[in-house]
């Protein structure tokens, strides 16, 4: 009788090991699907952000096409039309627009 006893006492301690195995695979799962590729964003924006130089043309995060007109540690000044100059954070541009990244290819294969 106390073989049986301590037979099922361990196999209760073994499923309860197995029962945190899909839980184990499930956060590996989120992190390589969800996590990384966020890091990796955030990481690339980041990049993009400390890259801004006068002259590029951007996105902000609203929506707004303008040309960087000078640049502080955090704010940049954005001219949306002829004589409208917005102040934004450096956080708040999304993107860069084709024609300032095309101009800066162009500009490194120039001897």
């Amino acid at each position: 009788m106390g073989q049986i006893g301590g037979t099922g006492g361990q196999s209760g301690q073994g499923s309860g090991m197995a029962a945190f195995i899909p839980i184990i695979l499930m956060f590996v799962i989120f992190y390589f699907l969800l996590i990384r590729p966020q890091q990796k964003k955030a990481k690339t924006h980041q990049e993009m952000i400390n890259n801004l130089k006068k002259g590029d043309r951007v996105i902000t995060s609203g929506g707004i096409y303008g040309l960087i007109t000078s640049l502080d540690e955090t704010t940049a000044t954005i001219e949306i039309a002829d004589k409208v100059r917005v102040k934004v954070t450096r956080s708040s541009i999304a993107a860069q627009t084709q024609e300032s990244q095309a101009a800066a290819t162009k500009s490194d294969k120039k001897p």
